[in-house]
């Protein structure tokens, strides 16, 4: 064991004094495992914190819930024009579901549509993302209510001028000091009563985040524009009870809906049924593909690091032939000189990973910073990254010791002198 940490010792000191007698040739020599380690490690590092966004935004829903609507949230199968001519569903349908179908926890009617001004005297917020809603919305989509409340029953279903307010749109509307609450804004040019603020959320994968966000009931915005206004999208979210066999519980979805719409036997489903969970496996797939784009691209980084340690290595072994030769006179045995250079070569190809990580840590703080986006550099992909340069450093360091190791003595220090 001492042996081995004397060959540790003495290969890490070869490959300093080799960064320091020849700095530009081994820098020139290790950029390549840099900038691999430092692909690999970026790709993985923000693939990995988008991935942790994604899951964090949707971890307050189940993944069980379900978008009933004309479209699709992945791809299909059906042609865009015959998606583009199914009828949107209908708040009657909405009603018909709600006391029809079994096994619903909660069902909301929702509609998309698009962003709105809001003013409040002389001042105005743009771009406001408008959610008309149903009450059952908030125990669909668990909302943090900082003050106030969600409207009630009686108010969706009379289509109150009411309204919810992200917290953003709140400062922007009545500053820091002042209570939003049972104030009078404006909006669609009606008034509506701010009964609720949202907690401060922060940027989401999904769209405008719910702090430039508003909630009105849902009938508010029916009653005034109708419901066959090309500009609103609607959905019926619909969440199961827990434990429901997801597979039965569409089933009998798709076949109350059918039968309500009178779809003929062998005709397609008119609608789509989109299962959150269902949502997440595409962008995990999605995930998947782009981590294996960030290997193949950073591969032929590593390549060329590889050939770049390499060649360090056979210059480092010609340079010390008289040394090696030497060790070998005095009885080192061919063991001891191939871990030599086999730790070397691995002491500097790691010198180089841990250089590209030092990087990719250093630009996911300023890109954190600037986007308020936490990029995050787990301890896993750290790890991986120094197993993957050392792994390097053992491929491009194999040859060039075991070339030393097989040195004949006698020849060495006659070729070295």
């Amino acid at each position: 064991m001492l042996l081995y940490f004397r060959l540790l010792r003495e290969s890490l000191a070869f490959a300093l004094n080799a960064l320091r007698n020849n700095k530009l040739r081994t820098l020139l020599s290790l950029l390549g495992v840099t900038i691999g380690i430092f692909s690999i490690i970026a790709v993985l590092a923000a693939v990995d914190s988008m991935d942790r966004k994604i899951k964090s935004d949707l971890s307050d829903m189940d993944v069980n819930t379900i978008y009933l609507m004309k479209g699709t949230f992945g791809p299909s199968d059906v042609p865009r024009w015959k998606r583009e001519q199914f009828p949107n569903v209908t708040y009657e349908e909405y009603e018909f579901l709600k006391r029809s179908v079994n096994n619903v926890d909660k069902m909301s009617f929702n509609i998309f549509t698009r962003s709105e001004n809001i003013k409040y005297l002389d001042k105005t917020v743009s771009s406001i993302r408008i959610n008309p809603t149903t009450h059952e919305f908030v125990d669909i989509n668990p909302m943090k209510i900082e003050r106030g409340r969600y409207f009630n029953e009686s108010e969706s279903n009379s289509g109150s001028g009411v309204i919810i307010i992200g917290s953003e749109v709140a400062n922007g509307l009545f500053g820091a000091s002042s209570e939003p609450l049972g104030k009078k804004i404006r909006l669609y040019g009606q008034k509506f009563t701010v009964i609720g603020v949202l907690k401060k959320q922060g940027e989401s994968t999904f769209g405008p985040s719910a702090d430039v966000s508003v909630f009105i009931p849902v009938n508010f915005l029916r009653r005034l524009y109708g419901d066959n206004n090309k500009a609103l999208t609607p959905v019926v979210v619909i969440k199961p009870v827990k434990g429901v066999d997801i597979d039965a519980f569409k089933a009998e979805l798709t076949h109350k809906l059918r039968t309500f719409r009178s779809v003929k036997p062998g005709e397609i489903n008119n609608f789509f049924i989109n299962v959150l969970s269902g949502f997440t496996d595409f962008i995990d797939n999605i995930v998947g593909q782009m981590n294996m784009i960030g290997w193949v691209i950073s591969g032929f980084s590593l390549l060329v690091g590889g050939f770049g340690i390499a060649n360090i290595m056979f210059v480092s072994v010609k340079e010390r032939t008289n040394l090696i030769g030497i060790q070998k006179a005095l009885g080192a045995k061919n063991k001891f000189i191939l871990f030599q250079f086999l730790f070397e070569a691995i002491i500097l190809s790691v010198i180089g990973g841990v250089v590209g990580m030092f990087l990719v840590w250093v630009i996911g703080l300023v890109l954190t910073n600037v986007l308020d986006f936490e990029f995050v550099l787990s301890l896993q992909n750290m790890i991986l990254g120094a197993g993957l340069a050392a792994f390097i450093g053992l491929l491009s360091g194999l040859i060039p010791a075991i070339t030393a190791s097989k040195l004949d003595p006698v020849e060495a220090i006659r070729t070295g002198m």
